[in-house]
């Protein structure tokens, strides 16, 4: 489970999500346990004023034909600023660590798994645990899968040690996984996520006009409910074409208290060039409804109880195409490490938002144009499977 700073684009830590997917668990389709490995990785984002980078260790050993351990070491370094706040504030620099330690264990067609992670930055303290089980039935064809996460958060403020704001996040998974045929394999699977106490950020402002303002407008701190609740519902599809090679395709739906609804489309395509090269192709579109408490501009200070100007809160779209390439080196069958692959993985993304404003540029009020940006995430990694 990646902690997540609300602080930072989401759509960064989404790719982290997934690369954590890749390096710390496994895939449940079938109760079979993780194979005995070391990764290095360094990833990058750039994109949005914002830089983000750093590496990644992991070990796993399996302990036994039952049970595997594994760890994570993960940093990121952060510099720049996104354009909400250096409206209102000047770019910064600071790093984040985090600290996993995760065990699977198998029982006949049962497998189990359990971690916990601990994220620490200067003005941002989070805790999680998370548990996993999925079951094989007729004849390892169909496997169910359960989970749930818990994570607590301690949210500070630079410049004010006073400021200490708690939060609560509890995360319920279900998937359902079907072999369709020799060739294809279905997925089902549905996420409740219930958030409570400080969700907002303590650094971030709305925007109200003000005639007695050289700007026009005046900024006042964010004001977010205490509580949200949101639910997502996925279908996904694995196709193995017979020349060595699959398509993948991926619809998300998802909603939330807050009034924001949301699609993912993903489609992708992976092809094996002799024994040793693997390249994957892959697109993804996604957009979102703003908040319900939303605005780029209000009209006045505290018009509204609930007041929110972050744009990952508005209304936008981003569409990504993306690049994987891996090198598979093999060793002997006597020697104590068995293969190793080197792997790239690049992605750019484009952002287009339909309700957030550019206050940076020389405008009239209200008709700054539209902001929009593009990103590029890279992340290389090592993979020694012993």
């Amino acid at each position: 489970m990646v902690v997540i700073n609300p602080r930072y684009p989401k759509w960064c830590y989404g790719f982290y999500a997934l690369l954590f997917a890749i390096l710390q668990l496994s895939a449940l389709n079938a109760a079979v346990l993780p194979q005995e490995r070391a990764d290095a990785m360094y990833h990058s984002y750039q994109g949005g004023g914002m830089s983000i980078d750093g590496p990644s260790i992991l070990l796993r050993k399996q302990i036994g034909n039952s049970l595997s351990v594994s760890a994570n070491y993960y940093v990121d370094t952060i510099s720049g600023a996104s354009i909400d706040v250096l409206a209102t504030a000047s770019p910064y620099q600071e790093e984040r660590t985090e600290y996993s330690v995760a065990m699977d264990y198998i029982r006949n067609k049962t497998l189990m798994n359990l971690s916990y992670t601990t994220s620490s930055e200067n003005d941002f303290e989070a805790k999680s645990v998370s548990f996993g089980i999925s079951q094989d039935f007729f004849g390892d064809l169909t496997t169910l899968s359960l989970g749930y996460s818990r994570g607590n958060d301690e949210v500070g403020k630079r410049g004010d040690e006073t400021f200490l704001e708690e939060a609560e996040r509890q995360n319920y998974r279900l998937g359902f996984t079907q072999v369709i045929s020799k060739n294809m394999i279905m997925g089902l699977s549905f996420e409740n996520i219930a958030d409570q106490g400080y969700l907002n950020n303590p650094y971030r402002s709305v925007r109200f006009l003000d005639a007695s303002s050289d700007k026009g407008y005046r900024f006042e701190t964010e004001v977010y409910p205490n509580t949200r609740t949101s639910n997502a519902a996925a279908l996904t599809a694995n196709y193995y074409l017979p020349y060595r090679a699959s398509v993948y395709a991926e619809a998300k739906l998802f909603s939330d208290t807050w009034g924001i609804d949301a699609t993912t489309y993903k489609v992708g395509y992976i092809h094996t060039f002799t024994d040793d090269w693997i390249v994957e192709v892959r697109s993804r579109y996604y957009a979102q409804d703003k908040a319900d408490f939303y605005q780029d501009l209000y009209n006045r200070s505290e018009e509204f109880n609930f007041r929110a100007r972050d744009k990952e809160m508005s209304t936008f779209s981003n569409v990504s195409v993306g690049l994987s390439v891996t090198y598979e080196f093999r060793f002997s069958a006597a020697n104590w490490l068995k293969k190793s692959t080197l792997n790239l993985d690049f992605d750019h993304v484009q952002f287009d938002y339909d309700d957030f404003r550019n206050v940076l540029a020389d405008a009239p009020v209200g008709d700054e144009p539209l902001y929009q940006f593009s990103a590029n995430i890279t992340r290389l990694y090592v993979s020694l499977f012993y």
